[in-house]
């Protein structure tokens, strides 16, 4: 591991892996790296707040800064709540979860595992019929003080499954879609296939939405 590489490392170790990509980067790893290259500054994680900035401070000998109001302010820890009445199990929360804390099926409810949720707020805008809130999970504590490092490992430790278990479910699908179409035009059919079952999905999601709505009250 060069020096970057360790660098990166030990920011990405302090940092809370919420993987809410309110600091700007997709996840907290490439915040990290950020960091460490010299592109992104300390003070772009509002889960981890002053305290957050405090320790990415001393691992990289900056000064510490106040919280950048771009990226968010230091608030109290939430936790997602699905509305299950209204949920229409489009999946679209399932696939928005970084840590894979909701489970479901297409068109059955969904429900998230509170102890595993990391308050990152992704699934709130993927929910086409708004049936997700966000509830205070920490009282008055804010930053490091509503986290924990136990937690913050849980959340590295599952996060990093969930790359893998997606990575693993799209070289699943492309098999499954190459070994359907014909081998003279395999690429053509592939494509087309895709498209297909993209249509497919966005149809049902459409149907159910329709359905929400009219069940909705005035």
């Amino acid at each position: 591991m060069n020096p970057l590489e360790a660098l990166a490392h030990a920011l990405d170790a302090v940092l809370p892996q919420t993987q809410c990509t309110r600091c700007g980067y997709p996840d907290c790893g490439a915040y990290s790296q950020a960091i460490a290259d010299g592109t992104a500054n300390i003070n772009q994680c509002p889960p981890g707040g002053e305290e957050g900035v405090r320790r990415l401070a001393r691992i990289t000998g900056r000064a510490a800064l106040p919280l950048n109001p771009a990226n968010g302010t230091e608030a109290v820890r939430t936790l997602a709540v699905i509305d299950e009445a209204w949920c229409i199990g489009c999946t679209l929360c399932l696939d928005a979860c970084p840590v894979d804390c909701i489970v479901g099926a297409p068109k059955v409810m969904h429900t998230v595992i509170e102890v595993l949720c990391t308050g990152c707020e992704l699934c709130v805008p993927a929910c086409p019929v708004d049936c997700i809130a966000l509830r205070p999970a920490s009282g008055t504590r804010t930053g490091w003080n509503a986290w924990s490092p136990d937690q913050a490992r849980e959340a590295r430790a599952r996060y990093a499954f969930h790359r893998v278990r997606t990575e693993r479910d799209d070289v699943e699908a492309q098999r499954r879609l190459a070994a359907d179409a014909p081998v003279a035009s395999a690429a053509g059919p592939t494509q087309a296939d895709s498209s297909a079952a993209t249509r497919t999905r966005s149809a049902v999601i459409d149907a159910a939405l329709a359905r929400a709505r009219a069940a909705r009250p005035d």
